[in-house]
């Protein structure tokens, strides 16, 4: 089943006066808010504007000025564990994905944290909010269960796909990752489909266009709940010419410049404090004046930025479509990344080695894949990441990125806006918060119910913070993903690497005088070490931690 953008516009077209009669002011008046939860895919704390990037978000900072923003708010630190937190508000590995899509043994038995797909424990969102009344809607990328290659027989097994995890209508990928232009697992509902060869079709800004379709055609007696998880700006590097020529030149300074006027930015906003100090550029990463390839090197941060503003002018077609039915002042909107900038390099080379790297166009060019210096990234032909130095600029301040679980791999924006429903309009919050606190704070605005016979809930209500209050904060919130651990309490934080030249060895950092985790205490507070050690030893009991890599190969 072929998508053509002609085809699609047409039948969107003239939405508008039909929408507005059917969602307009003599629409039934209910109490439950619809809800709007959109994720991006890879960005890093500091690229949005309203979080001192010079990346132009006209919608997100538009929704953040008046709305509440967050400066401690936390993911986990990859795509898949993150979206089954998100999901479910449990930690990832109670919700069947510790690692990634894979389902690991050891001595030959399944390890229930380490399934590499949702279980049977754990109820969504939106299978919760549905036996509430609500419809539920989803535009973008899944990843919480197995893909299959489109070029393959279709999968028998749909049992963790969207509309069976309690989704009304899907649109987007089960795969975690592919091109822009021609993105594998494409679906729609439960069918396979893919883009024309001769069709503008690009991810992004598909996301938002089925978004709202799926929101004109929603029956208007029913509050929603739409999740918006984008694959913006998750590589590779695509967007059409005239979206990153937009960016011509911006970037020629170079990545130590860019972090140094974020930071300053970031502190003159109060997203960070001055006394926090800037983490030094990543050792692996050379001086700007003494890189290669520097007018490469500014397109790739040029075409990073495009994807960026895609989204949030996707993320501007559904603000548009609840200002035009007359929903927006009673609808929750929410919005995060999945973890921190990615450092991941693709090198260069002949042959896909996986599912997501295509080895031709829709029209049967070959794909250049990796990073190339003698090739511009941006266009359906090639395929690239941005890779560590730019990553370095958007955890600005914060160490590390992506897979970790410092700082830098783990800090994510949240806007929450709600005309009806946040006095705290234009404010910050210092709250220490989790991805386990969606699903809590989404049940709690609807008030819908969460299923006795499902694993108990983890996350707490972000609501009564949103009239400016106290809520039932965390004792201790928890990570580890392959191997890197952490825990927060209070001020202190805990945190292992399992790489060289760490290879585990603790850290602990106090976050409210050194959130950029410069000057480690662990030394100084062997007792401080061992008390949240313990904990995080609990937790990991508790979830189903095993150490890493220690399952069957």
């Amino acid at each position: 089943m072929p998508i053509n953008r002609r085809d699609f516009l047409r039948t969107t077209a003239g939405a508008a006066t039909a929408s507005t009669l059917a969602c307009g002011a003599d629409a039934p008046s209910r109490n439950q808010p619809n809800i709007v939860l959109i994720m991006a895919d890879d960005m890093g704390f500091s690229d949005i504007g309203c979080y001192g990037g010079e990346i132009r978000t006209r919608i997100l900072d538009s929704l953040a000025e008046r709305g509440l923003r967050f400066r401690q708010f936390y993911n986990g630190a990859r795509c898949c564990p993150t979206r089954a937190s998100l999901l479910t508000g449990l930690y990832a590995h109670q919700a069947g994905v510790g690692h990634m899509m894979g389902r690991y043994l050891k001595d030959g038995e399944p390890l229930p944290a380490y399934e590499g797909s949702l279980n049977d424990n754990c109820v969504t969102i939106a299978e919760a909010l549905s036996a509430a009344g609500y419809t539920t809607l989803m535009s973008g990328k899944w990843h919480v269960t197995p893909a299959v290659d489109r070029t393959k027989e279709e999968p028998t097994d749909k049992s963790d796909w969207p509309l069976q995890r309690g989704f009304d209508r899907f649109f987007g990928t089960i795969h975690g990752a592919g091109s822009f232009y021609d993105p594998v697992t494409l679906t729609l509902d439960n069918e396979p489909i893919r883009p024309e060869a001769d069709d503008q079709f690009y991810y992004t800004t598909s996301i938002g266009r089925y978004a709202v379709k799926f929101l004109h055609e929603a029956p208007p007696d029913k509050p929603f709940f739409l999740y918006l998880p984008f694959t913006a700006p998750h590589w590779p590097l695509h967007a059409p010419k005239e979206d990153v020529d937009k960016y011509r030149g911006d970037y020629e300074g170079g990545w130590d410049k860019l972090r140094e006027d974020r930071h300053a930015r970031m502190i003159e906003m109060g997203v960070v404090k001055q006394e926090w100090g800037l983490t030094p550029r990543d050792e692996s990463v050379p001086a700007w004046e003494d890189a290669e390839n520097k007018d490469w090197e500014a397109r790739r941060m040029e075409v990073y930025a495009a994807q960026v503003t895609l989204m949030d002018e996707a993320i501007g077609e559904v603000v548009y479509k609840l200002q035009e039915s007359e929903q927006f002042n009673d609808t929750l909107i929410l919005f995060l990344a999945d973890n921190g900038g990615c450092a991941e390099n693709l090198s260069p080379r002949e042959k896909s080695t996986a599912l997501h790297q295509p080895e031709q166009t829709l029209d049967g060019r070959p794909v250049k894949l990796g990073n190339r210096p003698d090739d511009m990234p941006g266009q359906d032909d090639d395929y690239m990441s941005y890779a560590t130095p730019w990553a370095n600029a958007s955890n600005t301040p914060f160490r590390l990125y992506k897979h970790w679980v410092h700082e830098g791999g783990i800090s994510s924006p949240l806007i929450a806006h709600w005309p009806a429903g946040i006095s705290q309009q234009g404010e910050w919050t210092d709250e220490p918060s989790h991805l386990i606190d969606i699903m809590a704070t989404c049940l709690d605005v609807a008030g819908a119910d969460y299923p006795s016979h499902a694993t108990p809930l983890e996350g707490r209500p972000l609501t009564p913070l949103f009239a400016g209050g106290d809520r039932d904060s965390h004792d201790a919130i928890y990570w580890e993903h392959e191997g890197n651990r952490a825990v927060r309490q209070g001020k202190w934080k805990l945190v292992s690497r399992r790489h060289a030249p760490e290879e585990g060895r603790w850290e602990l950092y106090d976050l409210e005088a050194d959130r950029t985790e410069m000057h480690d205490l662990a030394a100084d507070m062997p007792e401080r070490v061992d008390e949240l050690a313990t904990l995080w030893q609990a937790w990991a009991d508790k979830v189903g931690v095993v150490e890493w890599r220690s399952w069957d190969s």
